[in-house]
């Protein structure tokens, strides 16, 4: 196995080293103590005010009131309310930029990892689920970093420092205000276990109502052709009752404990204890009744805090779920590169029993053997989910096989550095993407260097000159919005590419799949302008596209199972002869001519044995 490095952990945003999401919240979390201090600070400054009004009623309600204390309590209350004030706002300014600089650090980093990961890491989780985590994921992430522990420090430190203040006055009294938090805390506890065992149901009830909606929407136009509109409507409508029945049912003893203990907290509550205990308190003459204003005050910031935390358990569970996917896909190995690179020696590519799957314990191909001589064509064929797009992924190294070696030019792909590889090695795709840019910023893909002349020679040699002409900006369309492209003409532009590239090891994956009969004879012409003289490896859905390639590699769930030309196979008999039959017989029934015209021939199309 070559040796691999991979760059050292630490590196700022940026670098390619590897993060982790501990690593990259410790980066802010000197930003989130500071403002957790100043959270804490303003919590305590925001109790002085009721604090004075106690103060100033005990001055004033004296024989003789001593006015340098009274307007010494106003001086503190004024000045505790411009603190509170400062020190709120700083906090939220630290929590709130530590946050924004934690979500660039994430997409960073993410960024990062996803150019390293195995490209068919990436495949397999999908545009999607991929999107929600770079963009979705980390705002939800939000509440836990701007949020969560400033606000936690205030829940207690803030009735801590009220709890104590008033026991100083009354200890007794301060034990009734305090009844209400463990009976809330209780009702909390069992207000999660309730919730956490009713969760699957509510997640099966959205999966069936999500299923619906794709089904419904992308259905709309078969069922309307055949007047089951109703039909469809009653199946969605359905759904999503059942998913309102479930949501409901699973939610109402919820509610209800929540209803209760939030109850228990509220200032309503919280008043009307304290209002009724000091009456008692004072009618048995345990208290005097001054000393009851500071508990009609502080009483209340005994328990806000704490409801308030309470009421952002849904914001905190979220943010840590999505902190989990981000920390999945923080944790991806990438495609480690190597320590001393080497260049291959030509052009010629060797598979040596490999052995591959993206899930090590369920392997997709099976010591897997083949040379693709320099010059030729080789093609795969076998049924769906052969491994065929598995196999041709692993010449461009978009995964690394768990055995064997993949060699290009003598040496293994494992060996030679990524820019150097794709230098080598260029591929075009049957389900063609394109950067949201320009059509010239899409080709330079391919040779950043490319000047104007070369994009316009690219594009005419593919048949797309007069397109890109009646666009209206031409080359500097931007694809998506000014440049809409059809399929056929989409697929002719990746070959285009591709021609910038001018690698002489290829990689096709069907490209004539979408193209429409118009074009295809384009195609077909432009393929034989970027195929002549390379190493081509070509994934084959129409056997009659590849009758005439040097050799023909027979794919049966993940084993190589024949090999040979065309006429050799067909009269051996096997798995390809049998795919031959069919392919002639659809070919024949679809329009009755002969077989190899949907797709032609390497033959037709200037690749000759």
């Amino acid at each position: 196995m070559p040796e691999q490095t991979a760059p050292p952990a630490g590196a700022p945003p940026g670098s390619a080293a590897p993060r982790t999401l501990g690593a990259l919240t410790a980066a802010v979390r000197p930003k989130v103590i500071a403002a957790s201090v100043l959270a804490a600070t303003a919590g305590l400054a925001s109790l002085v005010p009721f604090v004075a009004v106690y103060l100033l009623a005990v001055a004033l309600s004296a024989a003789e009131p001593d006015p340098a204390r009274v307007w010494t309590i106003v001086a503190v209350t004024v000045a505790a309310v411009v603190a509170q004030f400062l020190c709120h706002g700083a906090a939220v300014s630290l929590s709130h930029a530590a946050d924004m600089d934690l979500q660039l650090r994430l997409r960073r980093s993410m960024a990062e990892r996803l150019a390293g990961a195995p490209l068919g890491w990436i495949a397999e989780r999908g545009a999607g689920r991929l999107k929600n985590t770079l963009q979705d994921d980390v705002e939800d992430m939000h509440y836990l970093v701007a949020h969560a522990v400033p606000d936690f420090v205030v829940a207690v430190s803030t009735p801590l420092a009220a709890a104590v203040y008033l026991a100083f006055v009354d200890w007794r009294l301060t034990l009734v205000c305090l009844v209400g938090i463990p009976c809330y805390l209780v009702g909390y506890r069992a207000m999660m276990r309730v919730a956490g065992s009713r969760m699957g149901a509510i997640g099966a009830a959205m999966g069936r109502l999500n299923s619906a909606v794709v089904e419904f929407v992308q259905g709309i136009a078969v069922v309307k052709a055949f007047g089951q509109t109703q039909r469809a409507h009653s199946r969605f409508a359905a759904a999503a009752d059942d998913y309102l029945e479930t949501f409901s049912s699973a939610n109402r003893p919820i509610l209800r404990i929540q209803s209760v203990s939030t109850g228990i907290l509220s200032p309503a509550a919280t008043l009307l204890v304290v209002a009724l205990a000091g009456t008692v308190f004072v009618g048995q003459g345990w208290t005097a009744a001054i000393d009851v204003v500071p508990f009609l005050t502080l009483g209340l910031g005994l328990t806000a805090p704490v409801l308030a935390v309470g009421l952002a358990g849904n914001s905190l569970r979220a943010a840590r779920q999505a902190a989990g996917r981000v920390g999945e896909l923080l944790a991806v190995d990438p495609l480690p590169e190597p320590a001393a690179p080497r260049s291959p020696s030509g052009n010629r590519v060797e598979l040596r029993e490999v052995t591959f799957g993206y899930d090590a314990d369920a392997p997709v191909l099976h010591e897997v053997s083949a040379v693709l001589p320099e010059g030729t064509v080789t093609a795969l064929v076998g049924p769906s989910g052969a491994g065929k797009s598995t196999l041709a992924g692993l010449l461009p190294r978009f995964a690394d096989p768990q055995r064997g070696q993949v060699l290009l030019g003598g040496v293994d792909v494992r060996d030679i550095a990524p820019g150097e590889l794709y230098r080598h090695i260029g591929f075009v795709l049957q389900d063609v993407r394109f950067l949201r840019a320009s059509v010239a910023d899409n080709l330079r893909l391919a040779r950043p260097g490319a000047t104007d002349a070369d994009l316009a020679e690219a594009v005419a040699a593919v048949g797309l000159r007069e397109r890109i002409d009646t666009l209206p900006r031409g080359l500097d369309s931007l694809i998506g919005e000014d440049a809409l492209l059809s399929g056929g003409e989409a697929q002719r532009l990746s070959i285009a590419r591709a021609l910038l590239a001018d690698t002489p090891v290829l990689v096709l994956d069907e490209a004539t799949a979408y193209a429409d009969p118009e074009s295809e004879a384009t195609v077909q012409r432009a393929l034989t302008r970027l195929i002549a003289g390379r190493t081509v490896l070509v994934i084959a859905h129409r056997l009659g596209s590849i009758v005439g390639a040097d050799n023909i590699i027979v794919l049966d769930q993940g084993r190589v199972v024949e090999q040979g030309r065309h006429d050799a196979l067909v009269a051996a008999g096997g798995l390809y002869a049998s795919m031959w039959r069919t392919y002639r017989r659809h070919t024949e029934d679809a329009d009755g001519r002969a077989a190899g015209r949907l797709g032609g021939t390497y033959e037709q199309i200037g690749v000759t044995p």
